[in-house]
């Protein structure tokens, strides 16, 4: 049997009189007489087959079934609402430089830029990987536009955009040497991967050696899968032939890893928060756990990541 459909018109007027608790002050609001609101609410309530509000001489109040309803209801306000906005903006062009250090969502990236590439055919990427310290240092030499990298690779700048755990990897054969001296593989300083992992351990005591220095990620997933070593990357690696390394290591535990994008002060605004809007809204998406909508409060969620995302307007995607 089909279903009958919520009218967007119905959701925004139950949502006013929830907030309110009053159908003369959302009548007041959204510039209709108490009358008018009461029949939308009522339509509604015909619709949903449930009485969403218990009403009596001197409040309005939402009966368990209107709470269940009021959840959805501003879901699909928001994605009815981003929808037009969307629809309604003009399209984005012009041509952006872009690095990305090569440890932002490394599975991820790749079909999110397919997609941005999709989605706004006027935007000509240039794009370069590297370390995160090369790519700012290009961004500061003019020859980029835009950096998403670790955030202290120019601590004093940059805006916060994930985080996410950091994790020890190691191979299935490797075994720390006989005098359980650690082999570790390392990124050349500066590096904020090297200076976490050498830390933790210097603060636990543990006794280590680094035996490779790699200069690439990609080299050193490729030396930790050798057994030459462990070392640390962000969870987000882990899936490619890389596993944690297991607890009978007993290694120290790891803090947090922060991205942040870096230029956009001098990058073209509308391309910038296009490119960074769409990126963030789609992990949002994809990623379980991971708030889709833009927040001030810094909110955390218990996932592969998470976004910190501040006052910045997505592009018509």
């Amino acid at each position: 049997m089909k279903q009958p459909d919520l009218e967007i018109d119905l959701l925004r007027t139950f949502i006013t009189v929830s907030e309110t608790g009053s159908f003369t002050a959302a009548g007041d609001i959204l510039g209709r007489t108490q009358s008018a609101v009461s029949q939308q609410v009522r339509r509604l309530e015909d619709i949903a087959g449930k009485a969403l509000f218990a009403r009596t001489s001197r409040s309005v109040s939402l009966t368990s079934d209107g709470e269940l309803l009021l959840a959805h209801a501003h879901a699909i306000l928001a994605q009815n609402d981003e929808a037009m906005r969307r629809l309604k903006a003009p399209p984005v062009e012009g041509a952006l430089r872009l690095g990305v250090s090569e440890d932002f969502i490394p599975r991820q990236l790749p079909v999110l830029l397919s997609r941005f590439g999709k989605a706004h055919p006027g935007v000509r990427l240039e794009l370069m990987t590297g370390l995160s310290t090369l790519l700012v240092g290009a961004l500061n030499d003019g020859a980029l536009d835009l950096v998403i990298a670790k955030r202290d690779a120019q601590p004093q700048s940059g805006r916060v955009i994930w985080r996410e755990k950091l994790v020890w990897i190691a191979s299935a054969e490797y075994a720390p040497d006989r005098d359980a001296t650690l082999s570790l593989v390392a990124l050349p300083a500066p590096c904020s991967y090297r200076r976490v992992m050498l830390d933790v351990l210097r603060g636990s005591e543990r006794p280590w050696r680094v035996a490779c220095t790699a200069h690439s990620i990609m080299g050193l997933q490729a030396a930790v899968l050798g057994g030459l070593g462990v070392s640390i990357l962000g969870r987000s690696f882990l899936g490619w032939d890389l596993s944690e390394a297991p607890p009978t290591l007993g290694l120290p535990p790891l803090p947090d890893t922060e991205i942040a994008v870096f230029g956009e002060e001098g990058a073209r605004v509308e391309l910038a928060d296009c490119l960074v809007g769409f990126l963030t809204d789609a992990l949002g998406r994809m990623a379980p756990g991971i708030p889709a909508g833009r927040t001030g409060s810094g909110q955390t969620a218990q996932s592969m990541g998470n976004f910190l995302i501040s006052g910045r307007r997505p592009c018509n995607t």
